[in-house]
């Protein structure tokens, strides 16, 4: 099993202490904690995407190469890079040179942002009408730029292109994208008919809704002829700390939950956890002793049959000593079980600079009544 570290760039009060930092500290944090998360050992890190309060999150693409600069091992991961409001011909730009800055360590995660809210839409003129289409049509030339020297299409969401070149070629052949799906049968579709891995959000509700996800992408894929053994999923969690005795996990983590709670309140939300002890027992959020995570793993396993994980990269109300150890506990105690028992995705985790293409089924459109 592989291991991520995944920030949205929340820039929000901490939920404990009540103070803001400043923008500026926040990016620190951020880059920071990618350090960290290399030096601990983590497969890869990721910053997500969003336009809108309370994240600083619009440019992963910048973060990311900042952070490439500063690191050698770790694998880069957008979480998730929302088509739905880009121009897939600049995003590919910017991601291409990327990866050649990552010296071939990037992976995207796409999305059309659904769980979003309505400002980003807004400020990007996407309709909840459009988005799942402008998703798909911007995958799909993104996947053309990426893999064809010269490009001709008449998509709906941007001007067309004529024999269109696109620079940077990126460094590795191809860059992975996996999809990452919340509610949307539709993305999960997609994921198998393109033969690309699935990233599971896993992190607002228990775990029916994302385990029926996951069974419909599983029997997609075998729609779609593919091999069933390489069928990739990865899954998140909704929280994370560890210590010595579950006694200690929850009475360390109560006062974050608390804080939680009441800026979800605040931010008129209704929380689907109301109590901790709920919390720990019914989201996918990993608190308590290392043998209990390494059990809820499993159980989420038998589920999901997941080979990679995320975990919060940010301390999230956590002080700075907290949040270290209980990742340090993580990878001395945790991690090295999970390794052992759950394989790794039948893929290289290294750049690949040469790899067969997986095949693009034409399909007919989904019915109306799949939408």
């Amino acid at each position: 099993m592989k291991f991520l570290a995944i920030t949205l760039i929340v820039h929000a009060p901490d939920p404990v202490t009540g103070v803001q930092k400043s923008t500026h500290e926040r990016f620190r944090e951020v880059v920071d904690n990618a350090l960290l998360a290399e030096e601990l050992g983590f497969d890869g890190f990721g910053v997500g995407e969003r336009h809108e309060r309370p994240f600083i999150s619009s440019s992963p693409p910048v973060v990311l190469s900042h952070i490439a600069a500063l690191t050698s091992r770790i694998r880069l991961f957008t979480a998730v890079t929302t088509l739905s409001l880009l121009d897939p011909v600049r995003a590919y730009e910017d991601y291409a040179t990327l990866d050649h800055l990552s010296a071939g360590r990037l992976d995207l995660i796409i999305g059309k942002g659904k769980g979003n809210g309505t400002a980003q839409r807004e400020l990007f003129h996407v309709t909840p009408e459009d988005q799942w289409e402008r998703n798909a049509e911007s995958y799909e030339l993104f996947r053309r730029i990426w893999r064809q020297e010269k490009v001709s299409a008449s998509p709906r969401f941007r001007p067309e292109l004529t024999d269109a070149e696109v620079w940077p070629r990126p460094l590795q052949q191809p860059v992975r994208v996996w999809h990452g799906s919340a509610t949307s049968r539709e993305s999960v579709d997609l994921a198998a008919r393109c033969g690309d891995p699935l990233f599971s959000a896993n992190v607002t509700h228990p775990i029916e809704p994302y385990a029926e996800l996951i069974r419909h992408y599983r029997e997609r894929w075998e729609h779609y002829g593919r091999d069933p053994a390489r069928a990739v999923v990865g899954a998140g969690t909704a929280g994370y700390y560890a210590a010595r005795t579950s006694q200690e996990a929850v009475a360390a983590y109560r006062p974050v939950f608390e804080g939680q709670l009441a800026f979800q309140k605040s931010q008129g939300l209704e929380p689907v956890f109301t109590t901790l002890e709920d919390f720990v027992e019914r989201s996918s959020a990993l608190i308590g002793s290392p043998q209990q995570i390494i059990d809820k793993v499993h159980r989420y396993h038998e589920r999901f049959g997941h080979s990679v994980l995320h975990l919060q990269a940010d301390a999230g109300g956590l002080t700075h000593a907290q949040h270290r150890a209980s990742l340090e506990l993580f990878q001395s105690a945790i991690a090295p079980v999970l390794r052992r028992d759950i394989p790794d995705p039948p893929f290289p985790w290294a750049p690949v600079t040469a790899a067969p293409e997986p095949e693009l089924i034409s399909v007919p459109a989904p019915a109306p009544t799949d939408r």
